[in-house]
């Protein structure tokens, strides 16, 4: 296609292109039929391909650009492209522009299963475009009354912001927890940049402003992607808020080597960097960096008395000055009913008093670990929590260590030493041991309250600067160590946020001293 074809040319080469979308939409595409879109030019309209249509994994349809640059598509008012109860498609450099209607009624890609029974439509391909000015910038997933959405889906080096509701999403029908289906399936999501997506503050019956949200999904990876500077005009009275990266109703999701920093929230909910929500099973969230968030930087929760969340782990991240607006929350927060078999280890949280956002938050001050009730099957290994003299910890029950444990932490304060547990406060690490029977292993001490030496108590961890202020400086011998590795579950290769591998006998945290450069970022 191209701004100077004819629609009486056959479409067959860039010699003879077609004019207009509206004329493509006429045909019907067939397995290997590629549409192409000259690079630099601007289409006005929309595509859609209906059951019937597009390809299969061997001869997908392939929509793309041709020629130097991108092409734009610009519908008028409506989505992009949408791929209704077919797939077997891939869409490839093209840039995604809605107007002032799209943002509230228009989705930049979308593709939408409505057809009965459980069978995923496959093979679905979004790599190296952008998608701006939409209600949501890509979705994927089961329209009303369907049970099943899309399997084999990868979206790669793609950008999505300045969307009113989301940036990407997966969404699927309501969950049972008695009898637990997933409308998507193996999924890769790689090397997404989610920001800017802002939120509806009209929309205060929902969650709106995340940046990647991943609902009904079986089997998923997201790497390597950030989200930014998502949520800022969500609803001021909404229940529901929203966060950077986050899951829900989902199981075998793995978060991995991801940032998600400056994430907001216009309620007084949420607005963190990750999230494994409501319903999420065997997932894991690893070498991932918050900072900056409104909310929590992770957050592990359920709110619904299902049984579902269980199984997960949270294990090599950082987070750094997160719950800036919320200190409810903290830099870690995990909390729900019926949660159970968390693990929690080789984190390392700084939290600190200096700039938070609003003036009470000077007298309510956010911990690096949060823990409230509902939980049970809790295991808290080898962390870092650093503050300025903030809490430590704060628990909301003295939790007995057959339902939650805490072992071999790092409890360090700039300041005074403050860890909140059930109705008591504790100045001292001794004393909490005493009293709580925590950090205790085989009838011994464990844990310390050791300056791990992280310059980020004291300089700044911004974007560019990546993780290298979360890095412990002291020596090798001076680092506190904490529990030997085969004391965790879970976990067939322990290396550290860097990809190093950890001993027998690991410093804690998410990084050992000695495994980055001065130099050195993520």
């Amino acid at each position: 296609m191209s701004p100077d074809g004819d629609d009486k040319n056959d479409g067959m080469s860039a010699a003879r292109p077609w004019r207009t979308l509206d004329h493509a939409n006429g045909v019907r595409f067939q397995p290997g039929d590629r549409l192409r879109l000259q690079g630099g030019a601007r289409f006005r309209g929309s595509l859609t391909l209906e059951k019937g249509e597009a390809g299969s994994a061997a001869r997908p349809v392939v929509i793309e650009s041709y020629g130097t640059g991108r092409a734009t598509i610009a519908p008028r008012g409506t989505s992009a492209i949408t791929v209704r109860n077919t797939a077997g498609v891939e869409i490839r450099n093209l840039a995604l522009v809605g107007d002032r209607k799209a943002l509230r009624e228009g989705v930049g890609i979308a593709f939408r299963n409505t057809l009965p029974g459980a069978r995923r439509l496959g093979h679905v391909r979004i790599t190296h475009v952008e998608a701006r000015g939409f209600q949501n910038g890509i979705s994927v997933g089961a329209g009303p009354g369907a049970a099943a959405g899309f399997s084999d889906v990868r979206i790669t080096d793609v950008s999505v912001h300045h969307n009113l509701e989301a940036g990407l999403a997966f969404y699927g029908p309501a969950f049972d927890a008695d009898r637990p289906a997933y409308a998507n399936e193996r999924l890769r999501i790689e090397r997404v940049k989610a920001y800017a997506n802002t939120g509806d503050p009209k929309s205060d019956g929902r969650n709106t402003g995340s940046g990647i949200a991943l609902g009904s999904v079986r089997d998923a990876r997201v790497v390597r992607s950030v989200a930014h500077d998502n949520g800022a005009r969500s609803a001021r009275d909404a229940e529901e808020g929203p966060e950077g990266v986050w899951v829900y109703d989902s199981t075998r999701v793995l978060l991995e080597h991801n940032t998600s920093y400056r994430n907001r929230t216009g309620s007084h909910v949420d607005g963190g960097g990750f999230g494994l929500d409501n319903n999420v099973s065997d997932s894991v969230m690893q070498y991932n960096l918050a900072h900056g968030n409104d909310g929590p930087g992770f957050l592990v929760y359920s709110g619904k008395p299902t049984g579902a969340h269980r199984n997960n782990v949270v294990r090599f991240n950082m987070s750094w000055d997160d719950a800036r607006k919320l200190p409810e929350y903290g830099g870690i927060v995990a909390y729900g009913t019926r949660m159970s078999e968390l693990d929690i280890y080789h984190n390392t949280v700084v939290m600190r008093t200096e700039g938070l956002a609003s003036a009470e938050a000077a007298g309510y001050r956010p911990p690096a670990l949060r823990l409230r009730d509902g939980m049970r099957g809790v295991r808290v290994h080898n962390n870092i929590f650093a503050t300025d003299g903030g809490p430590l910890v704060e628990a909301q029950s003295a939790y007995a260590p057959s339902r939650l444990v805490l072992q071999g932490n790092d409890y360090y304060s700039s300041g005074s030493w403050d860890l909140g547990w059930g109705t008591q406060r504790y100045a001292a690490l001794d004393d909490w041991r005493t009293t709580s029977r925590q950090e205790v292993l085989g009838g011994q001490p464990t844990g310390s309250d050791e300056d791990p030496c992280l310059r980020g108590l004291a300089a700044d961890v911004a974007e560019g600067s990546g993780a290298v202020n979360l890095v412990p400086r002291c020596e090798q011998t001076a680092a506190p160590v904490g529990l030997e590795a085969r004391q965790f579950k879970a976990a067939p290769r322990l290396v550290d946020y860097f990809g190093n591998r950890l001993g027998q006998s690991p410093t804690v945290g998410a990084a050992q001293p000695t495994t980055v450069s001065e130099s050195a970022g993520e």
